[in-house]
């Protein structure tokens, strides 16, 4: 029987979350086609998978970054569903059907995801957004949607988790990279994953690039998945927040630089480098504090 939905999973020193990952899709009833992508993990993360049926192991000799690992694996995916999913989620057998019965709702869904959760319960951030416009992140990044109740169009809050749960699907400007189901017709018509970008942002991009195409976003809050946000980059944040932020930079330019003055996209520009010398300074004066021994007993 032919795989229903073909899962590319970019592996990069998930540890034991891999498998667990793994597993969720194992435990599933629909025929799951499971392509995991390793990055040159070191950790020993695929040992656990070596032998198993259904599971096949894409090894990149480097770190490619998430965008063109998750298109390597999706060139050798088989089904007319896609699934590229973190190493660090797991969900319940019903989960993916939700998705799927999403997807084949309306002819113009091209891309759905679910509602991402902590390990306790709570919603995270990113698996209902709209997009992060360079208004909308000065907007967040300088408090100012304390001031949405009163002028809500102009002091949106571009994370939509803060807002209450829909009981039903709703379309979306963005979803998670974590989560992301999509048509394979969708994305021969869209195109891959921006490989410029190493990682964070290229799921952005790509839901700009679908909502260009008229292809439609769903948010499926039914398909709960648990996500164990930041586990691969844990111990690299640095390198990961200058990922991140190289990322917004190629983002904003690309999609924006038309309709801001370049007076406006400089600031712009200043104001994402100052954010990630910032954040770079609080790591490494954390990393200096713990081999110092300060703050602890």
């Amino acid at each position: 029987m032919s795989a229903a939905i073909s899962t590319i999973i970019v592996n990069y020193n998930a540890g034991t979350l891999l498998r667990s990952c793994v597993d969720s899709l194992l435990n599933c009833p629909l025929e799951i086609e499971i392509i995991v992508v390793d990055n040159a993990s070191r950790d020993g993360s695929l040992d656990s998978l070596r032998g198993l049926k259904h599971v096949q192991i894409m090894q990149n000799q480097t770190n490619v970054g998430f965008a063109a690992a998750c298109n390597k694996g999706a060139r050798s995916a088989s089904a007319p569903l896609l699934l590229f999913l973190n190493p660090d989620c797991s969900f319940e057998p019903g989960t993916l059907a939700r998705l799927q019965e999403a997807m084949h709702g309306d002819q113009r869904v091209g891309m759905a995801g679910g509602f991402l959760t902590n390990s306790d319960g709570t919603e995270q951030a990113g698996g209902r957004r709209a997009i992060p416009t360079p208004w909308r992140s000065f907007v967040r990044a300088f408090g100012l949607t304390r001031f949405s109740g009163r002028w809500p169009h102009l002091f949106f809050d571009f994370h939509l988790n803060k807002q209450p749960l829909p009981d039903h699907n709703i379309e979306v400007e963005a979803i998670s990279g974590a989560c992301t189901m999509v048509k394979r017709e969708a994305m021969l018509e869209v195109g891959e994953w921006d490989e410029g970008y190493f990682l964070h942002c290229e799921d952005l991009d790509w839901c700009m690039r679908f909502r260009q195409r008229r292809w439609k976003i769903l948010f499926v809050p039914s398909a709960r998945i648990t996500h164990a946000l930041g586990v691969c980059g844990t111990g690299r944040p640095v390198f990961v927040e200058w990922h991140k932020h190289k990322g917004m930079m190629r983002f904003y330019r690309k999609f924006f630089r038309h309709q801001y003055p370049g007076v406006l996209m400089g600031l712009v520009a200043v104001g994402v480098w100052l954010r990630f010398s910032l954040v770079a300074a609080y790591h490494t004066a954390k990393r200096v504090s713990r081999a110092l021994g300060i703050g602890h007993e």
